[in-house]
């Protein structure tokens, strides 16, 4: 199986790459001994993992997944990254997967009427993955932005005309551009912070890094074995 892990920073993967190239690094070496001893399976895993960082935001992650999809064939994208949550029933830390992404931005003002794309009929704002393997976690629903929501009347506002529970600022760009192509695509993320008024003091980030790495490790460990 041939899988792309899609992040919109480094910080966010780091703990994931380092621990892969060591594996490599330690499959390598175990390869050369048995090719020292005479052995002809070299082959110890068979997964191929690449990774790509796009940059933060939805046509930074449109622009850089695209091309290298136009480039590049794999069975699956698996998009990883921190979110701000809505839903306080979610923990600070707790990883979930979105099965459905809107670009909630998309449109035009009426007064005090939002118009969405698709009322407008120029399109879809909404998307799901398009196919993945079953995840034993949380399945939520987000919406992607341009400004992550920090005023009280703003979130309200999203709130009652989408009700989301978290937000990104790349995951619909992800599905997307997945789409496009007609590869199968999971996004994964782990809640950094609630969207409220700005509070960094209440921020999780390490937290939810580290947790979001532990869990995409124990999954790349499950379908390299299927």
């Amino acid at each position: 199986m041939h899988i792309l892990i899609v992040a919109a920073t480094e910080a966010e993967i780091s703990l994931l790459r380092e621990s892969h190239l060591k594996e490599s690094q330690e499959s390598r070496i175990k390869n050369q001994d048995k090719a020292g001893s005479g052995s002809r399976q070299l082959t110890t895993d068979n997964r191929k993992l690449d990774f790509l960082i796009t940059g933060v935001g939805m046509v930074a992650t449109a622009f850089a997944l695209g091309v290298h999809l136009a480039a590049n064939k794999y069975d699956l994208v698996i998009n990883l990254g921190i979110a701000g949550s809505f839903d306080r029933n979610i923990a600070l830390g707790d990883v979930v997967e979105i099965i459905e992404d809107t670009f909630s931005e998309l449109g035009a003002e009426d007064d005090d009427c939002f118009l969405s794309l698709t009322t407008l009929g120029f399109g879809e704002i909404t998307y799901k993955p398009n196919g993945h393997p079953f995840l034993n976690i949380k399945q939520v629903k987000a919406i992607t932005v341009n400004k992550v929501h920090g005023n009280e009347a703003s979130i309200d506002k999203i709130v009652e005309r989408l009700n989301p529970q978290l937000e990104s600022m790349e995951g619909a760009a992800v599905f997307y551009a997945c789409r496009q192509v007609g590869v199968a695509c999971v996004q994964i993320r782990a809640v950094s912070n609630y969207v409220e008024k700005r509070n960094r003091d209440a921020w999780k980030i390490g937290l939810a890094v580290k947790n979001l790495n532990t869990f995409a490790g124990e999954l790349l460990d499950v379908l390299r074995s299927t």
